[in-house]
């Protein structure tokens, strides 16, 4: 509460009361007014800068693999010495 007065978003305005009398009459109690700074959320279009990234193609060597496996796959044999 300290901070929305001290930012000016809340202002309290006091009116002066009366002390209850000694009797069982009662008083009047202070009236308090607090009138409250109001916030509002939305949204706004704007145009901004805005980075973009690009791709190109280029054409480069690169390293390839082949594997020709024989004709009969299960013609193979291991041998051990």
């Amino acid at each position: 509460m300290v901070a929305l007065v001290s930012l000016g978003m809340l202002k309290i305005d006091t009116f002066a009361g009366a002390l209850p009398s000694v009797s069982v009459q009662g008083g009047k109690a202070p009236e308090v007014e607090a009138k409250m700074a109001t916030v509002e959320f939305g949204t706004a279009n704007k145009s901004v800068e805005v980075p973009t990234v690009g791709t190109t193609t280029k054409t480069i060597s690169v390293p390839t693999l082949k594997v020709n496996k024989p004709a009969d796959a299960n013609s193979n044999t291991v041998t051990t010495q």
